[in-house]
């Protein structure tokens, strides 16, 4: 609307002929759910399908592979590569697995480098949730190769990796915006955790954690619906008992619950210290006078030689879980297979060969937790310790303690057991493991490296709190306000004298009905080319955007960004040429600053 025509000064004039604004000018209340997510879910369910069957096609290489190189036969079957007879051979295959790694990486794509998690968070954070195509076929092939040849990874991160490159590339080959990428990209992640372990439950809440840093129905159905999908699929390849099959646990006692906590908390600072370790060990190599190209073949060397001292270090290990939850394994061999998979996992994973960094988690976790109750029970019998409730708790806060996300642990370790009464030993150990890696570390094994490129990693997720207040809350009623009929001249002698609000970049305008016509900006108030006698009137910028009271502040917020000031009158929805009051960007973040005030301010004192 051109304020200048004729109609504009009329009903500039006449409120009540012009009770209402135009549309675009007010506040809009973004739809958090609709059709578009109903598109998403099938796309995520066919992305779902098609990341487990890469998930199952890996688990098939990985297979191959290993064969191939510590039997020297041709099958895809899956076993570890503990029972070889390649007596000191064996130094040398996964130092060739980490050379064909390093030319990879070098030739193929760098970012296939690391366990893949940290890779996926930074397309998520800084690249618009973009990963090129090369690295969802680099990163799985890769990895079968490191861990085909012994080094002592799992398939998880890698599958991740893929999955999230699918649904990435699918959200790139189509029109879709940054956050629906980003949805794609988690759903697909979320799958290949899903169809690696049946366990579609945690790879939602993995997704949740460590990817989406949200919790929405708009990305919460179309993730969850990949899971299943992926589970499904993996049932129809895969036995339909658990990843890690053990005998029916018993409840715990008090006692016993106290010592699955207190394992837990000391799992959290093993979990703290493998992190440091691991990232010592990667400065370490960053110094060495040779490319990164060779560290895979170097870190290979030190796999080969762990794995020629203990067989059990190699590989996946999904084997030495299973037998961890047997309670098979004696309190020596526990303790060596925590210690030497520690070696054999720092060195590996700090040369940044290509692998996935949950199992080794696990069978650490498990062999410690499952060590320290074996201790416990020794001394104190009464105390009905459990030697596999211990390696459960000690598997799930291993990875709680390593990568904050508590309710993946937890989750995770139900439903590769299916042992209900693990649960609460489950839900307290986890805890203390994740109580202490807070208190003592600040970054993660999965953040570490991203923080590291200077970029922040959201850990807390809460509902902004612009969101949950209003505008009449903050809003000031006692509204500085001008008159249409004042002239330049007698605007300008109040500003000079210090009048109430002569600071203001804007003013609402008023008729002589005190009804809201329009704003005026203080620059154009005090702008020499105009002449003292105009009229405010004349500057009055009469189509101007309006905010109401039952508007949160975060509408607010958008609005004044969208229409480029930093003031905005608040209307009546019935009349909003009827002023009520005025926001202004200080408003909002006062109240913001408030209520982070609020959060470390202690007040004692009870109402009854």
């Amino acid at each position: 609307m051109d304020p200048d025509s004729p109609s504009a000064a009329e009903k500039a004039t006449d409120g009540s002929r012009d009770r209402t604004l135009e549309p675009e000018h007010f506040p809009s209340r973004r739809k958090t759910f609709d059709m578009r997510v109903v598109v998403l879910t099938l796309l995520a369910a066919a992305i779902g399908v098609a990341a487990g069957g890469a998930a199952i096609v890996l688990l098939k290489l990985i297979g191959f592979i290993t064969n191939l190189s510590f039997y020297g036969r041709l099958s895809t079957s899956f076993v570890s590569p503990q029972d070889n007879q390649l007596g000191l051979f064996v130094l040398i295959v996964p130092v060739i697995g980490g050379v064909l790694v390093g030319l990879m990486a070098r030739y193929g794509s760098e970012a296939i480098r690391g366990h893949g998690i940290p890779e996926v968070m930074l397309s998520v954070l800084r690249n618009q949730s973009r990963i090129p195509a090369r690295v969802g076929i680099l990163k799985p092939v890769s990895t079968a190769i490191a861990i085909g040849t012994g080094c002592p990874f799992g398939a998880e991160g890698p599958i991740i990796v893929t999955g999230g490159a699918l649904g990435s590339f699918v959200g790139q080959f189509l029109s879709t915006t940054d956050e629906e990428r980003k949805i794609l990209l988690s759903a697909g992640a979320a799958a290949g955790m899903s169809a690696t372990f049946g366990s579609p439950v945690s790879g939602v809440l993995i997704a949740v954690e460590l990817l989406l840093f949200e919790l929405r129905p708009r990305s919460l159905i179309p993730v969850a619906v990949a899971s299943a999908m992926a589970a499904a699929l993996r049932r129809l390849s895969a036995a339909p008992w658990p990843m890690f099959p053990m005998q029916q646990l018993q409840s715990s006692g008090m006692a016993a619950l106290v010592s699955y906590t207190l394992i837990g908390a000391i799992v959290g600072l093993a979990s703290v210290g493998a992190t440091r370790a691991v990232y010592a060990v990667s400065d370490a190599f960053a110094r060495l006078p040779i490319h990164w190209m060779w560290w895979p073949a170097i870190g290979g060397l030190v796999v080969g030689i762990v794995g020629y001292i203990l067989p059990e270090t190699m590989g996946v290990g999904y084997v030495n879980i299973v037998r961890i939850f047997s309670g098979s394994l004696t309190e020596k061999a526990l303790i060596m297979l925590f210690l030497l998979k520690f070696v054999s996992w720092a060195a590996a994973l700090g040369s940044e060969t290509s692998a996935g960094t949950l199992a080794p988690l696990f069978v650490m976790g498990g062999a410690l937790g499952a060590a320290l109750g074996g201790g416990a029970s020794i001394l104190f019998p009464q105390f009905g310790i459990d030697l596999r409730i211990a390696g459960i708790v000690g598997m799930a806060a291993m990875f709680a303690g390593a990568s904050r996300a508590l309710l993946t642990s937890i989750v995770f370790a139900f439903e590769t057991t299916l042992q209900p009464l693990g649960l609460l030993p489950l839900l307290s150990g986890s805890s203390a493991a994740y109580m202490v890696s807070s208190l003592l570390m600040e970054t993660t094994l999965m953040t570490e490296k991203v923080v590291r490129r200077g970029v922040f990693v959201p850990t807390e997720y809460t509902a902004d709190f612009l969101t949950q207040t209003l505008v009449r809350d903050v809003a000031s009623r006692e509204v500085v306000s001008l008159a249409e009929h004042l002239t330049l001249a007698e605007v300008r002698t109040r500003i000079t004298q210090g009048w109430p609000g002569s600071s203001y970049q804007g003013f609402p305008v008023l008729n002589d009905r005190g009804q809201l016509v329009g704003v005026v900006t203080r620059l154009d108030l005090l702008d020499p080319t105009r002449k003292p006698t105009e009229l405010v009137g004349d500057l009055t910028i009469r189509n101007h955007a309006v905010i109401f009271e039952d508007n949160t502040l975060s509408e607010a917020n958008a609005l004044m960004v969208r229409e480029g000031v930093g003031r905005l009158p608040v209307g009546d929805h019935d009349n909003n040429r009827k002023l009520i009051g005025i926001i202004s960007r200080r408003d909002i973040m006062s109240a913001r600053h408030r209520r982070m005030e609020q959060e470390y301010e202690r007040q004692q004192g009870i109402r009854w």
